[in-house]
């Protein structure tokens, strides 16, 4: 069993894969491809912006910087976020691709501290020439036409395989994208599947605010894991129904960025989903009826709470159209609860309000999507997590909070 690692430098999310993958094949008695790669080609290959994060609307810029941050010190990574990022790193990949297999690991980690935590200029020749010295690399190999072409190919390859940034593991003939994406590609290569179950702890002060909208799948899959967060770390869930669609008019995102996406992040991003729904052990089917207009189903949710997973799963997981008012009742119904009633309660204006104020909320909270999770302890600092896939770093702030 091999895992085929596709990085570049430049990333500081692949950065922390590198601190981790060689563990992951260890405990599965795999090995480690360490594949360089130029981002920037990756991006070209496929029609993407080459600077992703100028294209982010100023709500996800900073919470993708303070992700960065909290996932680094998660790895135990003191990231600092140069002030010239992203400096160009090919003469930085070109010495990758041109040193032996067998040192490239090595190389690579001083690689990445210099650029990220000592904040070296990788493009400089005579940061590399120290650097390479250190690994009994000539930095001339830099300059080589055959490292060149090599660089090239490794980085078609990575693209035609389907990768659309990095980090990007392959296994086999199947891929994962994302430093968050590890334990997923453990399971495939023969590892534990799912989360590990934990103890239900005493009831602490930590309280999950748990904004979300019905229109997601990533909210799905959040929202089917959240009770159970709350119950292994002694917090209490508050529900935080919003409309995604106004928060993405509201911040400068396309109503569906799914649709805005490159093809090959629309065809893993459909693998993704049942990835993660193995993960998780919930039903997952795309619906026919989709984009959903979500508004009938999120007032239903301020009314009775108790609908909010009942009204997920038939959405996501059996394709029913819950925006629907009798398709909503019926699935209500089934559930044990009085449909005709709460459907007719979504007309209270005090309900109608409610939504409007958690949609305004989501926005002055710093949402940029749902699933979102506030981790909050009265007179604390709020912390702001964003994604399902963000679930464990919640487990751990709750903890921390709780204590």
């Amino acid at each position: 069993m091999r895992i085929d690692f596709y990085y570049d430098i430049v990333c500081p999310y692949a950065f922390m894969a590198s601190t981790r993958i060689e563990a992951v094949a260890a405990r599965q008695g795999a090995t480690v491809r360490w594949v360089p790669v130029l981002l920037g080609g990756i991006f070209r290959h496929h029609g993407s912006p080459q600077v992703p994060a100028a294209e982010m609307n100023p709500a996800r810029a900073k919470l993708n910087l303070l992700d960065i941050e909290r996932q680094g010190a998660r790895f135990g990574l003191n990231l600092t976020l140069p002030p010239w990022h992203p400096r160009r790193t090919v003469s930085a990949m070109r010495l990758l691709i041109g040193a032996p297999e067998a040192v490239r690991p090595a190389l690579t980690a001083d690689l990445y501290r210099a650029y990220w935590i000592e904040l070296r200029d990788v493009n400089d020749r005579a940061v590399l020439a120290e650097i390479a010295k250190a690994h009994g690399v000539d930095v001339a190999v830099i300059d080589d036409p055959g490292v060149k072409q090599g660089l090239f190919d490794t980085t078609a390859e990575a693209a035609e395989r389907g990768a659309f940034g990095v980090p990007t593991f392959g296994v086999g003939d199947r891929i994962f994208y994302g430093s968050d994406r590890l334990a997923l590609v453990e399971a495939a290569l023969g590892g534990p599947h799912g989360p590990q179950p934990r103890p239900d702890a005493e009831p602490t002060a930590a309280v999950l605010q748990a904004w979300h909208d019905f229109s997601s799948p990533f909210s799905y899959l959040g929202m089917t894991q959240i009770e159970r967060v709350a119950r292994e770390t002694g917090a209490r869930v508050e529900w935080r129904p919003f409309l995604l669609g106004a928060l993405f008019r509201q911040i400068g995102t396309p109503d569906v960025p799914l649709f805005k996406a490159s093809k090959a992040k629309q065809k893993y991003l459909a693998k993704d989903l049942s990835d993660w729904a193995k993960w998780w052990g919930v039903p997952f089917e795309w619906p026919a009826h989709f984009p959903l207009r979500s508004i009938l189903p999120l007032r239903v949710s301020l009314v009775e709470p108790k609908a909010i997973q009942p009204l997920y799963r038939a959405y996501w997981a059996e394709g029913k159209a819950i925006d629907d008012p009798a398709t909503c009742v019926a699935v209500l119904d089934a559930a044990g609860l009085p449909g005709e009633a709460l459907v007719r309660a979504t007309q209270d204006q005090a309900i109608k309000d409610q939504l409007k104020a958690n949609t305004i909320g989501a926005q002055a909270a710093g949402l940029c999507g749902a699933p979102s999770i506030i981790v909050e302890v009265p007179g604390e600092e709020p912390q702001l997590f964003w994604g399902q896939d963000r679930l464990d770093a919640v487990a751990d702030a709750a903890r921390a909070k709780g204590d």
